[in-house]
């Protein structure tokens, strides 16, 4: 987590010294073209702001009002960082209507885009160094402040092309038609975000993760585990929490039933991510016979006859696999 916070302060206060650079190119140029990368420079500073809370907040262990920890805050950083782009997205796109309409002279084309290009480049390195590490560490806020790094710099070259572009054709209506292109794809990508956010608020389930989670599980499938089924995972900041129904045999006893459930949860843990499962376990039924791969079943009452792969159609289905 100390890792987390310093990484978050570094883009915090690299933030802070482009927004002065990007501001000083707008009042040298006057362009609104400048200004729509000036404007969401703003909001890196207050989105690196509440991410650099929100990864304080999510180390804070569980307590009684927050039995699956604080990790979830981290997923409400994106849905703000999201909906400020997205209001300065709509600012610029106003001012540069306004801009097409009314249009004011601009100057200084190649100073201004010097300074914004090597903004650009700071932004993109920046990003991509917290875009990597957001994934391995991980952390949803460091990734999506990384990527919305990545978009700025994107922004930034088009800007400084923008730049060049008005500055050796000198139409001048460019400046506010091209402000409108990059408003437009910036507040696509507030869109993104906060969608990604409020899908995980709402436990909208990841289904790139549980597939992985199938596929670990169907690698190192044990004999005994005869259906997996009423599968559901929720993530918590950088934890996954799964309950399912796992079918072992009826004879097992308990402690049997306790080393299975323990080798899922190790298995999972080692090659998936952080992983917290909550299994029910069910008893074997004489209708489970014909696709139970347990050898010397002392109650066998058919044999077996088929393979049925762990698939997630199956396994989110609140029934074992022969119903």
């Amino acid at each position: 987590m100390k890792q987390q916070k310093r990484i978050i302060l570094l883009a915090l206060i690299t933030s802070s010294i482009l927004m002065i650079a990007k501001f000083g190119a707008y009042f040298l140029t006057e362009s609104n073209f400048v200004l729509t990368d000036a404007a969401e420079s703003i909001v890196n500073v207050l989105a690196s702001s509440f991410a650099f809370f929100s990864i304080y907040l999510a180390a804070q262990p569980r307590d009684e009002n927050h039995p699956y920890g604080h990790g979830k805050v981290e997923y409400f950083s994106v849905f703000v960082e999201g909906f400020l782009i997205g209001i300065a997205a709509i600012t610029i796109i106003i001012k540069s209507v306004y801009g097409l309409i009314y249009p004011n002279a601009i100057h200084d084309l190649i100073t201004g885009a010097s300074i914004i290009g090597a903004t650009g480049i700071v932004n993109g390195v920046l990003g991509w160094y917290m875009t990597r590490k957001g994934k391995t560490l991980p952390s949803v806020t460091i990734e999506a402040d990384g990527r919305h790094l990545l978009t700025d710099m994107v922004t930034s070259i088009g800007l400084v092309t923008g730049l060049l572009l008005i500055h050796f054709t000198h139409i001048l209506w460019l400046d506010s038609a091209l402000s409108i292109v990059v408003g437009l794809y910036i507040l696509y990508n507030a869109y993104q975000l906060v969608r990604k956010s409020v899908a995980v608020l709402m436990d909208e389930a990841d289904f790139t993760v549980v597939k992985e989670v199938i596929e670990v599980l169907n690698e190192n499938r044990n004999v005994s585990w005869i259906d997996i089924h009423n599968f559901r995972a929720q993530k918590y900041g950088n934890e996954l929490h799964i309950d399912c129904h796992l079918t072992l045999p009826n004879y097992f006893n308990l402690n049997e039933v306790h080393e299975q459930v323990k080798s899922i949860d190790t298995i999972t843990n080692s090659e998936v991510t952080k992983t917290e499962w909550f299994i029910h376990t069910d008893p074997c039924l004489p209708e489970c016979c014909y696709y139970c791969n347990m050898p010397a079943c002392p109650i066998r009452s058919e044999p077996k006859t088929a393979d049925i792969a762990w698939t997630l159609d199956k396994i989110i289905r609140n029934r074992k696999h022969f119903e």
